[in-house]
């Protein structure tokens, strides 16, 4: 209770006073502040005086608080994350419980929370704003004694409109075992591997929203059994799941949701960047209606540049919009670039067919970014231009600005 308390208090005040009021302390002038003690021979010896103690400041639940509080400051303000391919928190070594009795050795608390401004300017003119929590999830990370199996329990109390408080509150719960050499074995409720962007992270996007194919097909949640290999020259992520999502059916159905991917240049050392093949299916029926999504996928990273680029068609999907059973397809190419280790550069073409009956419907969305690393994914900010060009409706332009901070 201590240590949360600790860090809303961080999160509340400026990080900058207390790196003044240490400045300030710290600094002396040696020129202004010397004095010089006369010297007085008046023939008394020091064994002569009386021992008098200076008495010493007593250490007080507050002043630990005070010290405990300065010094966690300091640390958050040197700290340096340089890699923004994962995600990472700003108080995980103070949020990290070990357990000394007990299956469970350790536990780590964190909490992720989005915001953003979205202002959207049509064609004809009109425009609207809006500002929103995008996203608010608290997560727990627990480790077993055994060193072999873990879990995560993600809540998310984000405000919705399309389900009930229950129904979206959980997302991730799941135990993970690692037994087995190079693999991972999930048991529970995960965001299963459809498509690559659609199983993402929403802490480490390159942009605040996902590409179209992504946020349709993808981005949701099912309860099921899969396991995840990973090799130098290879990974994969299979899994059979229930087609409920949201927990709003008990067993509609079932689905299966495959993924390969190669990696040509695996055991080079990244001497000539990393290179990504891959592809996948996912295949179920739902309420004796049945779906098929295919994916392929090709990614490139070489120092400071990187290129993502995914198709994706649909004969009927289960994602994120709800059950469809439309055909559908689409496909962006992402390009972003290290400016510096803080700043990014982000550019990308995304094109959608949302149904294949109707001619001239395609949606294309124009998007340029900056992202800003301020502390890695931990605190990063982020500003979006999209221009959508609607072949069915009206075109527009949006700006937006987003911020996140995980704690």
């Amino acid at each position: 209770m201590k240590r949360l308390l600790l860090i809303f208090t961080l999160i509340l005040l400026p990080l900058s006073v207390f790196a003044q009021e240490e400045i300030i302390l710290d600094k002396t002038d040696e020129s202004t502040h010397q004095t010089r003690t006369p010297s007085l021979d008046i023939g008394i010896e020091k064994s002569d005086l009386p021992d008098i103690s200076v008495p010493q400041p007593i250490e007080t639940e507050h002043t630990k608080f005070i010290d405990e509080l300065k010094s966690a400051a300091k640390n958050v303000y040197e700290l340096q994350i340089e890699n923004t391919d994962v995600p990472s928190s700003l108080f995980e070594e103070m949020l990290t419980f070990n357990i000394e009795k007990g299956p469970i050795e350790s536990v780590h608390l964190w909490n992720v929370i989005q915001m953003r401004y979205d202002g959207n300017i049509l064609q004809s003119g009109d425009m609207t704003n809006s500002f929103k929590v995008g996203l608010i999830n608290t997560l727990i990370d627990g480790k077993f004694r055994n060193g072999k199996e873990s879990f995560r329990i993600m809540l998310d109390t984000t405000p919705q409109n399309d389900h009930t408080f229950m129904q979206h509150l959980v997302q991730d719960a799941y135990i993970e075992s690692r037994r087995i050499p190079n693999h991972r074995i999930l048991i529970g409720n995960s965001r299963p591997k459809v498509g690559y962007e659609g199983s993402a992270s929403s802490f480490t996007l390159p942009f605040i929203n996902r590409s179209q194919i992504s946020r349709n097909f993808g981005t949701v949640r099912k309860t099921g059994v899969r396991i995840i290999g990973d090799y130098s020259l290879l990974d994969y992520d299979f899994g059979g799941y229930s087609s409920a999502t949201y927990f709003t059916e008990f067993l509609p159905g079932g689905e299966f949701d495959g993924w390969i991917n190669f990696k040509p240049l695996g055991k080079t050392d990244g001497k000539y960047g990393r290179l990504d093949i891959g592809g996948g299916i996912v295949a179920g029926s739902r309420d004796s209606d049945n779906f098929f999504v295919t994916s392929a996928y090709l990614g490139y990273k070489y120092k400071k540049l990187w290129m993502k680029a995914e198709w994706a068609h649909a004969n009927g999907s289960n994602g994120l919009t709800g059950f469809s059973r439309k055909h559908r397809h689409g496909y962006y190419i992402t390009l972003g670039y290290k400016i510096t280790k803080k700043l990014e550069a982000v550019v990308r073409y995304d094109d959608f067919n949302p149904d294949e009956n109707i001619n001239d419907n395609n949606t294309r969305e124009y998007s340029a970014g900056i992202n800003y690393y301020i502390k890695g994914q931990a605190l990063k900010l982020i500003l979006n231009y999209v221009f959508c060009q609607n072949q069915a409706g009206r075109d527009s332009h949006r700006i937006l600005f987003g911020t996140q901070i995980a704690i």
